[in-house]
C-alpha cells in the first residue's frame, strides 16, 4: 500500500450479541482512532446496534416482523453471547467496564459517531426484517446491498463479527 493511500478496515457486524458489538465498536474506533477509514456494515442481528430505539419495540411492517423486532430489542437489550444469566450478562458486563475504566458499548458506539466512521444497514437484511431507514439512527450513512459494500471496502481489511 502506498504511503499516501489512508489505511482502511471494513466491519461486516452480523451479531447483535454485546461481547461481538462491543468488540466490533472497540476494533472500529481503536482504527479510527489512528487514522484509518473504518465502515461498518451492519445486517440481521447486528442491526440491533443502529436502531434508533435502543430498548425493545415493535417495529417492522408485518406481525412477523414485529416480533423479531421485538425479540431483537436494539442496543440496551443485547444479551451477551455466553454467560447471558436471564439478560443480567450485559448489566454485569457495563458494571466491570465502568468499574475497569473501559468504554461500555453505549460509549463506544458515540465514540465511532464522534470518530466520523461509517456505518451503512444491510438493504436485504431490512427486507426481511421489515426496517426502514427511519428505524435507525440518523448517523447511519446510507442503506447497501453487498455489491456496493464491497466496492467501498476494497482495497483494505474486513473482518466478520
Amino acid at each position: 500500500m502506498a504511503d499516501n493511500q489512508q489505511k482502511k478496515l471494513s466491519i461486516i457486524a452480523f451479531s447483535g450479541e454485546f461481547d461481538r458489538l462491543t468488540a466490533a465498536f472497540t476494533l472500529a474506533t481503536g482504527a479510527a482512532a489512528v487514522g484509518y477509514e473504518v465502515n461498518i456494515f451492519f445486517t440481521f442481528w447486528g442491526l440491533d446496534a443502529i436502531k434508533r430505539k435502543t430498548g425493545r419495540s415493535l417495529v417492522g411492517g408485518t406481525f412477523l416482523t414485529k416480533i423479531f423486532g421485538f425479540l431483537m430489542g436494539g442496543l440496551k437489550s443485547t444479551p451477551t453471547s455466553r454467560f447471558n444469566f436471564f439478560g443480567a450478562g450485559p448489566q454485569i458486563f457495563r458494571f466491570l467496564m465502568r468499574k475497569n475504566n473501559v468504554a461500555t458499548l453505549e460509549e463506544l458506539v458515540e465514540a465511532a459517531i464522534a470518530l466520523g466512521i461509517n456505518l451503512y444497514a444491510c438493504e436485504m437484511a431490512m427486507h426481511v426484517l421489515g426496517l426502514k431507514q427511519s428505524d435507525f439512527i440518523h448517523e447511519v450513512k446510507d442503506t447497501l446491498g453487498v455489491a456496493s459494500f464491497l466496492e467501498i471496502s476494497e482495497g483494505g481489511r474486513t473482518l466478520f463479527i
